[in-house]
């Protein structure tokens, strides 16, 4: 996350994506923030700074919903950076870099240049520093009397590189164009003595000595007018040296130093960490190579680099893309070294001299290159070479700079600009993106795609993307650089037979595929098993191929060259078969190592092949080979319900079955419709479950399956089916010996027990599902035994305990990727944080749950996020906005066939009825509640439900009946083992006190 206040008060992500900010006061709480750099500011600080003398009712909660607010919106724009708001004792900080906000990059330009010696390299950082700016410091807030100091600060410092600039440039000799560009400072300034003498200094060198003695005067009789003062030392000093037409006032009349470099006619976009990199690193070392695919931007960096790069002798390039010889003769004639016809070497003529050679596309004659530019570093100090090459040049001392793709916010930008110079403004900035993600952000890519923005439009264009339209690029370009394909084209001819059978057969995969996957799909023919490896190698060493985090992936571009390349073969189908059955293998072996101590490796596996996955069961489906589709949909559908890709799921199995099976293949499809009725009864959809069990035969398979349809029931639909499902789940598990199955038979009982209030069941068969899991190594059962552990802790009031389990729950569903479970530990931690009365933690906590079960299309964590949504505003007395969500819920509830949480929601329900006055209501919702409550056997249901009813008896007019149902309700939890907690007697307390106040005076004597 950046933070940008050199400017209107701007937001970006990593990405370079804005953030928007909404709301003013939350905008303004960032700039207080911003502006102490980190240090902490106190509440009553933040609360005079944003409201001033107009305090709301409760500043304190205010402040809090604000902070609230602004955690959120960082969080949602890059998740993660809630925390960045911190909070201690000494109040609130946002604890970022410095460098994380523009003006503490402004300081360490500014600071870099402050400790360069060279004039060039100085103004050249300096003018870096000032491109940072976008405007007045902290526009939006200069009437903000918080900013003020900082803004005055940045703005002094703004001025001070401004000066600092300028007499870098008049060093340079560059007197007209600092005389042109300092007159409105000077004019904004009068009284600013160090820019009046830059100023002055610039129009006498330029040759304007009699406006720069008149613009004395001014300055003179201002000082004196205005301040009582003479001109400072400085001052006085540079009239003096005009009077007497020193000549050390004017340019330096030597030749500037020879620039062979062609100026850029358009501007480079998304690169300036690029650029400063690359001039670090060329400031450390006397070769750099620049490497990267073709079209990446190469060349156009380098060509930036030397346009700013300062030597006594000048900077030289010598472009070798058409040569075919590299000699010491070409770099002779590039640098216009005379051949007098004596013997001396290159080396011995540009000894003492100082000088930047930049050496174009070295990719076709690398080791030509090496064989020169080798001797010349040693024989020459002065020289240095900056290359650009699809590989290194591999001499000693070099550096190397891996070009990048642009990022998306970059890659969108150069399109949109360009394509707006072709004349067709790009306005969709969903096809913008399409078309920058499908191009991978390579710059020539982008800018060819946009010269046909014109002719077809911006969302046409997205749809038709392919190599044949980015064609016809600017004629002044080299031929080799006017299509993609011909940039694609010239890497390609470079490569060895090998190299282009790997290259091509590796454009089947999807996202990248391993070492293991390559040598399984690409080998055969003039390629064996062995030598992929250090082909693989060789091609990353080209730019041809990505390598990182133990993958390797071609750039959409060239995979889809290399596809064209392998139909035009005749191989394209029989590569794609070879991988749609490597994938169907991997997703076995991997199925067999999800339930146990592997599990986390195998996660992780699994995420990173998704992309691959997916096309071996598009290319299963589509070539109808229907035993290979259900392979692959079966052995990943744990996998997909644990990470919680319920939606993926669903859709992948329907898929998967719509294809005709042939006979061997009914087992198989048996399975894969016991996964579509679990799945279906998470996502809400009617399922017939028994039935899916019925053409199971195997006797392991049966019992997983059994286990997995009353699993998926855990607070949705029939209770008592998911019970029983797991009971008899149970006994098979034990008949084959499946101790996984066991742990999971008993977490999944331990979790029903919970909600029906049977703690002690919940407490022994969740620890012994625990001990369980922790034999077999899965983390997965752990979490899922800790869960009615944290339910048990939490219902006896032992929310320390509560908290810890449900926390050790949500880090081991975060390590594993489990994004459903985060959102059910998220959520679970939030009624524990309204418990103890944090009620804004309890809210971030559920609305988070919220979003991430939304994401993973899973409702039954949304309807449990909402409910706690709905606890919290109904604590708060926001009656309206609570019912919204409980009968939200109970709708939810019916669909799916009851069970769950509806006792609860009937019950909170009633809870708004009463405490709007609607006796009537309340009665019949709490009744129907106890109904639930009673069928599913659960007590603390049965005994919410007798509290509500107090409550509605109260009201209309019966408060003895009130305490005798009170009396009830407490014996109910005594004999069931499950007190009222103090933190749960929010509604009970209430309808005491109105119980007793009803009855005072009386003779009853009823206990309650």
């Amino acid at each position: 996350m950046r933070f940008g206040v050199l400017g209107p008060l701007t937001v970006w992500t990593e990405d370079g994506e804005p953030v928007r900010i909404p709301e003013t006061k939350v905008r303004a709480l960032l700039a207080d923030l911003l502006v102490r750099e980190g240090g902490p500011v106190s509440a009553d600080r933040l609360v005079d700074d944003l409201w001033g003398d107009d305090l709301p009712r409760h500043p304190a909660n205010a402040l809090q919903q604000k902070v609230s607010q602004l955690r959120r919106v960082l969080n949602e724009a890059e998740p993660g950076t809630r925390d960045l708001v911190g909070h201690g004792p000494a109040g609130y900080r946002l604890t970022i870099e410095a460098d994380a906000v523009d003006a503490g990059q402004f300081a360490v330009l500014v600071s870099r240049a402050g400790r360069t010696q060279d004039p060039r390299t100085r103004s050249a950082l300096l003018a870096d520093a000032l491109a940072l700016w976008r405007g007045p410091a902290l526009a939006d807030f200069a009437d903000a009397p918080f900013a003020g100091p900082a803004i005055t600060r940045l703005e002094e410092a703004r001025l001070a590189a401004l000066e600092d600039r300028a007499e870098a440039r008049l060093d340079l000799g560059e007197h007209h164009t600092v005389a042109g560009e300092l007159g409105d400072l000077a004019v904004r300034h009068p009284l600013r003595e160090r820019v009046q003498v830059a100023y002055l200094r610039a129009l006498y060198g330029a040759g304007r000595q009699a406006e720069a003695l008149e613009a004395y005067e001014e300055v003179r009789r201002r000082l004196a007018d205005e301040l009582g003062a003479d001109p400072g030392p400085p001052l006085a000093a540079l009239h003096a040296a005009m009077l007497r037409q020193d000549p050390a006032l004017m340019p330096r009349t030597e030749q500037p130093a020879r620039r062979a470099v062609p100026a850029p006619v358009t501007e480079i976009i998304g690169r300036e960490e690029e650029t400063r990199r690359i001039r670090e690193s060329l400031e450390r070392s006397r070769l750099v190579t620049l490497t990267g695919p073709g079209g990446v931007g190469k060349t156009r960096l380098a060509l930036e680099v030397a346009a700013t790069w300062a030597e006594e002798d000048g900077v030289h390039l010598v472009e070798l893309a058409e040569l075919r010889r590299f000699d010491e003769e070409t770099v002779r004639t590039a640098l216009g070294v005379r051949d007098d016809g004596s013997s001396r070497a290159l080396g011995e003529v540009l000894y003492g001299r100082r000088l930047l050679l930049v050496l174009d596309n070295c990719e076709h004659m690398v080791e030509q290159v090496a064989a020169v530019v080798g001797p010349l570093l040693r024989q020459v100090p002065g020289l240095r070479v900056l290359a650009t090459s699809r590989e290194p040049l591999r001499v000693s001392g070099e550096a190397v700079a891996v070009v990048p793709p642009l990022l998306p916010a970059d890659a969108a930008r150069l399109f949109t600009e360009r394509a707006a110079a072709a004349g067709q403004a790009a306005d969709d900035a969903d096809a913008v993106a399409t078309i920058c993600r499908r191009l991978d952000g390579i710059p020539l890519a982008l800018e060819l795609a946009a010269s046909r923005v014109p002719g077809l439009g911006v969302r046409e264009l997205a749809e038709r993307l392919h190599l044949r339209l980015l064609g016809d690029g600017p004629r002044d370009a080299p031929a080799r650089q006017r299509t993609l394909a011909s940039v694609i084209e010239w890497s390609w001819d470079l490569l060895s037979a090998p190299e282009r059978t790997v290259l091509a057969r590796l454009a089947v995969h999807v996202g990248g595929c391993t070492l293991d996957a390559a040598e399984r799909t690409c080998a055969g023919g003039d390629v064996g098993v062995s030598e992929v490896m250090d082909v693989l190698a060789r091609l990353v060493s080209r730019s041809m191929l990505v390598q990182g985090d133990g993958r390797y992936r071609l750039l959409e571009p060239i995979a889809e060259y290399c596809r064209e390349r392998l139909r035009d073969d005749g191989e394209l189908e029989a590569v794609r078969r070879r991988h749609r059955d490597y994938h169907a293998a991997l997703a076995v072996r991997a199925e067999t190592h999800l339930r146990g101590p592997g599990q986390h490796a195998w996660m992780a596996r699994l995420e990173a092949e998704q992309a691959n996955l997916r096309a071996a069961l598009d290319e299963a489906i589509e070539h109808g080979v229907a035993e290979c589709a259900l392979t692959l949909v079966n052995a990943q559908a744990w996998y997909w319900f644990v990470t919680g890709r319920l939606g993926e799921a669903r859709r992948s199995i329907a898929r998967a079955l719509a294809v005709e099976p042939p006979d061997a293949a009914r087992a198989a499809r048996a399975e894969a419709l016991a996964w579509q009725a679990g799945i279906g009864l998470r996502t809400g959809e009617a399922a017939n479950a028994d039935r899916a069990l019925e053409d199971l035969d195997d006797p392991a398979t049966r019992a997983r399956m059994r286990w997995f349809l009353g699993f998926a029931r855990i607070g949705v639909g029939e209770q008592a089916a998911g019970i029983r499902h797991l009971t008899e789940a149970r006994r098979e598990f034990d008949a084959v010996g499946d101790r996984w199955g066991m742990a999971a038979a008993l977490a999944g009982l331990a979790r029903y027990a919970a909600i029906g209030g049977d703690l002690a069941t919940a407490g022994r068969d969740g620890e012994r599902a625990a001990a369980l899991f922790a034999e077999v190594g899965d983390q997965w059962g752990v979490l899922q035994a800790t869960e009615p552990l944290g339910v048990l802790a939490e219902a006896t009031g032992e929310y320390p305990a509560a908290t810890r389990h449900f926390t050790t729950g949500l880090r081991i569903a975060e390590r594993l990727g489990l994004w459903s479970e985060v959102s059910l530990m998220s959520s679970r931690l939030g009624r524990i944080a309204l418990l103890t009365g944090d009620h804004e933690r309890a809210d971030e906590l559920h609305e988070s749950a919220r979003r991430r079960a939304v994401e993973q299309s899973d409702k039954s964590m949304e309807e449990f996020a909402r409910i706690g949504l709905g606890l919290s505003a109904r604590r708060r007395g926001s009656l309206d906005e609570a019912e919204d969500y409980f009968r939200t819920g109970l709708e939810w509830m019916r669909r799916i066939g009851g069970g769950g949480p509806e006792a609860l929601l009937l019950a909170e329900l009633g809870f708004l009825a009463e405490q709007r006055g609607d006796a009537r209501a309340a009665s019949d919702l709490h009744s129907r509640s106890l109904d639930v409550a009673r069928a599913e056997g659960d007590a603390r249901g049965e005994a919410h439900a007798l509290e509500g009813l107090a409550g509605a008896r109260v009201l209309a007019g019966d408060p003895a009946g009130a305490a005798r149902l009170l009396q009830a309700a407490r014996e109910l939890r005594e004999r069931a083992g499950v007190p009222l907690p103090p933190a749960e007697r929010f509604d009970v307390d209430r309808i005491n006190v109105a119980v007793r106040k009803a009855l005072a005076g009386t003779k009853v004597q009823i206990p309650i």
